[in-house]
């Protein structure tokens, strides 16, 4: 039951993911997507300062974003 419970959320991950990156790709190719209407790009840019403004703290949250993301893929 838990296995096909975390397969159901890695497969929502990556589909988020996939989301994302169309997301970031169309904001720079277009600008303003009318059907996208997320402004993924400034949204990550903020993510990213505040990421940067918290110092240690920051970089200690981008490794365990980072350790989550990879800990299954080898």
């Amino acid at each position: 039951m838990l296995d096909k419970i975390k397969g159901v959320l890695a497969s929502l991950t990556e589909v988020a993911l996939t989301f994302l990156l169309l997301g970031i790709v169309l904001q720079v190719v277009f600008g303003a997507v009318p059907f996208f209407p997320a402004d993924v790009i400034g949204n990550l840019t903020l993510l990213i300062g505040s990421l940067g403004d918290a110092g240690v703290v920051g970089l200690i949250a981008i490794a365990v974003i980072y350790w989550l993301a990879n800990r299954g893929k080898k």
